[in-house]
């Protein structure tokens, strides 16, 4: 910028130019007046030099018929922009509205070359234990991208009930569960695949994986630790340790029950000895034991839970109804197969309970007694038909 440039003012309308300097930052711009007005010279942009202003000013005037120039000297720089725009109605764009595309490079951590995966269990209210629902993560704590299919599994065929990339070191929310959902998810399965971008890696073998839920853990608030993970005690559930794939083993039968308290040490010695058999791709339950013997399941607190801290009666009721419900639903092609529930006497509010659901829901199953000699009071025995 020099004496004599054709200037405009940023801020406000009009211009003129330059007539002098006052100091470094204060620039005189003469208007057609003649008025020289100080302005700091960040307010002020060329617009021609001198020369070219000179001759504006002394060209005569315009002939008849002459087309006028764009009349923009009078508008602020501003103004000029708004006016260049091909849509005036168009809003000025954010920066914030654009889409962020740079990613800082993965930066590995020392250990973490091995393969580590877990499912975890986090509730999302640790005070209110016995209602509260969990959220799912499957935890990456490696240094390896993983790609995920995790299915749930009912007989032969599979539900996708979430599916993507995993970060290395990071975790991924996969789904929320109620008890009445976990109750209903019998058999997960996880599919995996790891790698890692722009580096050399050893490839992993394909993980595919399949096991069940415990859904008893649910129901115990000790199962539930403090970890690396979560600020909540969470439930981990690990999949792939040290490069190694857990063999994930499905839950014993013979304590997937809550109940009323024993009255003879017979019940408790019938429910321990009794175990049934797994096999595979059957559940605990559905297992029949050795030779003819029923299956048998307990229902009582203390064979399930380490406490019933946050539970009232009718959480313990509800959830072993829904024990007992399953375990029938599940046998309900097994014709003469038979199923001692051990519930104790008690007050009688459990029996009742079976036997009502066995009067009306569960009309052509037989039932009676269990054998006094075997278990004691507070046996029932139901035969599938």
């Amino acid at each position: 910028m020099k004496i004599g440039d054709k200037v405009q003012f940023l801020s406000e309308k009009g211009g003129g130019f330059v007539a002098g300097f006052r100091g470094k930052d204060i620039v005189l711009v003469e208007d057609e007046d003649g008025f020289q007005i100080p302005t700091p010279i960040s307010e002020v942009v060329v617009m021609s030099g001198a020369e070219e202003y000179k001759s504006s000013k002394t060209a005569g005037p315009k002939k008849a018929g002459e087309a006028e120039p764009d009349d923009t000297f009078n508008m602020s720089v501003k103004a000029k922009l708004n006016a260049m725009s091909p849509d005036e109605d168009s809003e000025e764009t954010d920066p914030s509205d654009f889409d962020i595309t740079f990613k800082p490079a993965v930066v590995e951590r020392k250990g973490g070359n091995k393969l580590n995966v877990c499912l975890c269990f986090v509730p999302q209210d640790i005070k209110n234990f016995s209602k509260t629902s969990f959220d799912c993560y499957i935890v990456n704590d490696s240094n390896f991208y993983v790609r995920y299919l995790y299915m749930s599994l009912d007989g032969t065929s599979s539900t996708l009930r979430s599916e993507g990339e995993i970060e290395p070191n990071t975790k991924v929310h996969v789904e929320t569960l109620t008890y009445e959902s976990i109750a209903e998810l019998e058999r997960v399965r996880l599919q995996m695949l790891s790698y890692k971008r722009d580096r050399d890696f050893v490839p992993r073998p394909v993980v595919d994986v399949q096991f069940r839920i415990d859904k008893v853990k649910f129901y115990k608030y000790h199962a539930f630790q403090p970890n690396l993970f979560f600020d909540t005690p969470s439930l981990l559930v690990p999949v792939v340790e040290d490069d190694e794939v857990r063999q994930l083993l499905p839950v014993d039968a013979g304590k997937l029950v809550i109940g009323e308290e024993a009255d003879t040490k017979a019940a408790r010695k019938a429910a321990t000895t009794h175990k049934p058999v797994a096999h595979d791709n059957v559940t605990p339950r559905n297992a029949v034991a050795n030779g003819n013997q029923p299956i048998v399941v307990d229902l009582h607190a203390d064979e399930l839970l380490e406490t019933t801290a946050g539970m009232d009666s009718a959480d313990i009721l509800k959830y072993q109804l829904d024990i007992f419900r399953r375990t029938l639903d599940e046998n309900k092609q097994h014709k003469g197969r038979k199923i001692i529930f051990i519930h104790g006497k008690g007050e009688g509010v459990l029996r009742h309970a079976i036997v009502s659901e066995l009067r009306y829901k569960y009309k052509n199953y037989r039932y009676q007694d269990a054998s006094f000699r075997e278990y004691g009071y507070g046996a029932t025995q139901v035969t599938i038909r």
